[in-house]
């Protein structure tokens, strides 16, 4: 005797496709939800990243501004100008000092102004390449010019590649001297302007990129503050104003501001005294 059973399945169905559309479109809200947040808070995070990048340009470029400036006038002789300030706005500046005793002075005096310099004492420590100046005490006149070769045992300077503006007497001083020029290049590459810095006999160097003003006063003696000082060795402290600004715009910036543009601004001022000048 065989037995069949037969079972009914009551109540179980399969998924509709309504259901599965309904269930696409909450997963795609939710996706499209994550992947907003994904997308602010990543604009948020290279948002964050430029304006650090603008804060370490600016604090770094200031820094060494003061660094200069600080040592302004330093070992240099009565004649030689320590700061050189150009109000052009943004402001460029040239600072001037020494940082060694590297000298020697001239122990004949010169034939032709493109004669070699004889000294009278040692000269090793010039080197082949450098920019020295060289002047008459006594006169108060002076020139940049650039060693081409250093004769140390025969105590010679050559200076083959420029001739001097004249032929210098004996006693004349050759001295080691640092100049450096800081000034804001807006024109090279208009989207990114950047700190220069120049020294001579060089091409001028990017310092600092996205550096778009630099401001000097200069409190003088009697205690003004000018734009631009008329007797340098009256001045007693340089107030230095530098400002960077971001890479690119920030689109989540809701106003435009005085500049017309969206970019992040950092503003960063520090003030240097004198303590080589006038002394």
């Amino acid at each position: 005797m065989k037995i069949t059973y037969v079972s009914k399945l009551r109540g179980c169905s399969g998924t509709s496709l309504l259901e599965i559309l309904i269930t696409l479109v909450i997963m795609s809200i939710v996706t499209t939800a994550l992947f907003n947040v994904y997308l602010t808070q990543h604009k948020n995070y290279l948002i964050q990243e430029d304006v650090t990048a603008v804060q370490q340009n600016a604090r770094a470029s200031i820094d060494e501004l003061g660094r200069h400036v600080r040592m302004a006038g330093h070992g240099l002789p009565l004649e030689m100008a320590p700061i050189r300030a150009i109000n052009a706005n943004p402001d460029t500046i040239v600072v001037t000092y020494r940082v060694d005793d590297c000298e020697t002075f001239l122990s004949e005096a010169m034939p032709l102004p493109s004669s070699e310099l004889k000294c009278g004492s040692d000269v090793s420590c010039f080197q082949d390449g450098q920019w020295v100046y060289i002047f008459e005490p006594d006169s108060g006149g002076g020139e940049w010019f650039v060693l081409t070769h250093v004769q140390a045992g025969s105590n010679h300077l050559q200076h083959n590649t420029m001739t001097l503006s004249k032929a210098y007497a004996k006693d004349a001083i050759v001295m080691s001297v640092n100049q450096v020029k800081f000034y804001v290049d807006a024109t090279t590459s208009p989207e990114h302007p950047s700190l220069m810095l120049e020294v001579p006999g060089l091409a001028p160097q990017v310092f600092a990129t996205d550096v778009e003003d630099l401001q000097f006063r200069y409190r003088m003696k009697n205690g003004m503050i000018v734009d631009a000082p008329v007797v340098v060795d009256d001045i007693r402290e340089v107030i230095i104003s530098l400002t960077a600004r971001s890479a690119n715009e920030d689109p989540n910036i809701a106003e435009i501001g005085n500049h017309g543009d969206a970019y992040r601004r950092r503003t960063f001022t520090t003030s240097v005294f004198l303590r080589n000048v006038s002394i």
